[in-house]
This record gives C-alpha cells, sequence and structure tokens, in this order.
C-alpha cells in the first residue's frame, strides 16, 4: 500500500510540531501569520474553525496560557493528524477537538475570539485531492454561511480572526459588513518589498470602531523582515 501521494508534510516548531498526516494541508506562511498576527491575548475561550493538524489551535495555546481552545474541522483526516499534535503538545489538557460541521454544531458557550484560515477560492479550479479541495475552496464553507455563523458564536465584545488572498479578503470584508461585522484591524501583507499586496489579515468585531490599518512585508534583500521575524520568532525554529 503506497501511502506517500497522500502524506502531508510535517513541520517542528520550537515549542510544538505538527505532523501532518493525510490533512490535504500542510503547514503554510499563512497559517502561521495568522496564529501569530490574531488578537488572542484578552481571550478565555478560543475556537479554532478548520482546525486542519491543529496548527492555529497550538499557536493560540501557546500565545494564551490561560485559555480553552476548542477546535473544529469537518475532515477526518485532518482531525486524526490535529488529534496526534495536540496530544504531544504540552497543552492538550487545554484543548477540545470536534469532528464535526461548524455549521450545525452545537457549543455549549460562546467564544471571545475565533481564528479560522478559511477556504480561499469561491471560482476556479480546485484541487484533485478531495481534503486539499475541502480546506481551499468555498464549496464546502461558503464565506457568508460562515461569517453568520462566527456571529452567532462570538461574545458580543469578541473578535473573529481570518487570513485571505487580496481579492477575495476584499469581497469577505464586504460580506462582513452587510452581515453587521465592523472591521477593527486591516493588515496588509506583501511578499517583497517590490511585490503587490497578496494577503489580508482580517479582524472583525461587532461594535462599531475605528478601523486600523497595518502593513507587513515578509521579505526583504536580505531575507525576512525585522517584523515578520518579530511577529514569527517564538515559534520558527530558525527565527
Amino acid at each position: 500500500m503506497n501511502n506517500k501521494k497522500n502524506s502531508t508534510k510535517d513541520f517542528l516548531f520550537k515549542q510544538f510540531a505538527i505532523r501532518g498526516g493525510s490533512s490535504g494541508m500542510p503547514v503554510s506562511t499563512d497559517g502561521v501569520l495568522l496564529g501569530a498576527w490574531s488578537r488572542i491575548d484578552k481571550a478565555q475561550r478560543i475556537l479554532d474553525i478548520g482546525t486542519g493538524t491543529g496548527l492555529l489551535t497550538l499557536m493560540c495555546a501557546q500565545r494564551n496560557q490561560n485559555a480553552t481552545i476548542e477546535a473544529i474541522d469537518i475532515d477526518v483526516h485532518a482531525m486524526d493528524a490535529a488529534a496526534f499534535n495536540v496530544e504531544q503538545s504540552p497543552w492538550a489538557e487545554r484543548i477540545c477537538l470536534y469532528h464535526s460541521d461548524v455549521l450545525n454544531h452545537s457549543f455549549d458557550a460562546l467564544f471571545d475570539t475565533i481564528v479560522c484560515n478559511p477556504p480561499y477560492f469561491n471560482s476556479g479550479e480546485q484541487a484533485k485531492s478531495s481534503q486539499r479541495a475541502t480546506a481551499r475552496h468555498t464549496d464546502s464553507l461558503k464565506h457568508s454561511e460562515l461569517l453568520a455563523r462566527c456571529s452567532q458564536l462570538l461574545n458580543p465584545e469578541g473578535n473573529a480572526n481570518f487570513i485571505l488572498p487580496l481579492e477575495e479578503g476584499r469581497q469577505f470584508i464586504e460580506t462582513a459588513k452587510l452581515d453587521g461585522w465592523h472591521l477593527q484591524t486591516l493588515c496588509e501583507v506583501k511578499p517583497t518589498e517590490r511585490k503587490a499586496i497578496h494577503r489580508l489579515l482580517i479582524e472583525l468585531v461587532k461594535s462599531p470602531c475605528e478601523a486600523s490599518l497595518e502593513s507587513l512585508t515578509i521579505r526583504e534583500k536580505d531575507g525576512y523582515s525585522d517584523a515578520f521575524v518579530t511577529l514569527t520568532k517564538d515559534f520558527y525554529l530558525k527565527m
């Protein structure tokens, strides 16, 4: 039996490891950016929607030692990997995993913070791997449905954090505003100084606020930028 084509690359961080298993989604810079950037410091209860291998859950557990984290994913292969990674981590007692659909799963309380690296693409060719297609394409979780569900699950004073490509992110923000959300923080991410913005880090809240605009460049000519190193140094081994 050849499992090689279905395996997802493992990744080692400073305080935990990610075994990819057959989840379909390897560790990405996007996931690390979101996990390091999200506003979670005051949260007591955090929800990670579409946890995949558990990356965001474990980053949140490392960053906020007082929070309990609940993580949910519809894909059984992802949950198998996440369960292993959580069990091997120092924070397993503060983490609860659900193999379920967030749109109809019943949670026992509201959350202070939601983190989600959502399906990106609203159209176009889907990945051949069913697990990767589920993780990347909105057929499995439409952005309007995701936003509505997050609104139901979030405390009135809570926040929800996302990362999306530029165009999808702009559409996501407009959809959120129509659903009653308010943009609290927007971080425009560029891969290099000379390249265009390619990702948006988005923080949404329920109450009216003045939006804060940030920018982040990942690489400069001599390597990673100081801002990127500062943001991610607690996680990446070589930072």
